[in-house]
């Protein structure tokens, strides 16, 4: 049985130890970001959609990866002072990671595992979009690219997967969200 998300060791973007247990109870959209990519501009409507929930008990938490195409070069030091400055963002943000490849942080390959697909609404599926652009994404059940999104139960269940392209403020997202932050 894979280890609880709450006990995979973290850090935030300042170094230190961190725990997503100190997230427990709350419901958590975990989303891999990066401040050199077309999705970037998903970071304000992320931190929309944390000032509209975060009193109902969401949280979002930002893990920078530099894993596509060197999108997220920067030190976390200048990651944060990016998202601060051009987004306002004030949810968590945490170390840089590795998403995928033997080098993946535990965190997320707790992740994949529970969740192994993404879903996505677009008419174009974004792996299609991508390979239209001539990039080769890695096969299922790899993150695809930045911005991909895991929602995240009270009780630290990874229960949905959200497709890169899929915005913070979509429909479907923010229903989901909805429907966690209802249980109890």
């Amino acid at each position: 049985m894979p280890a609880s998300i709450y006990d995979i060791p973290v850090e935030k973007i300042s170094g230190e130890p961190a725990s997503l247990g100190d997230f427990r109870g709350s419901v958590l959209l975990i989303v891999n970001v990066a401040s050199k990519c077309g999705l970037t501009p998903q970071y304000e409507a992320l931190e929309k959609i944390y000032k509209r929930f975060k009193d109902k008990g969401l949280v979002i938490a930002g893990f920078p990866a530099n894993d596509f195409k060197q999108q997220e070069p920067g030190s976390n030091e200048e990651i944060q002072s990016f998202c601060t400055l051009n987004y306002g963002v004030s949810f968590p943000l945490f170390s840089k990671i590795t998403v995928v490849g033997p080098g993946k942080h535990p965190l997320y390959a707790a992740l994949i595992a529970a969740q192994p697909r993404a879903a996505g609404s677009a008419e174009v599926p974004f792996r299609e979009k991508l390979k239209g652009y001539g990039i080769d994404t890695l096969p299922e059940p790899e993150i695809l690219w930045n911005f991909e999104k895991f929602l995240v139960s009270r009780d630290g269940e990874a229960v949905r997967r959200f497709s890169p392209d899929t915005a913070p403020d979509a429909p479907e997202l923010v229903a989901a969200i909805e429907a966690e932050l209802a249980k109890a």
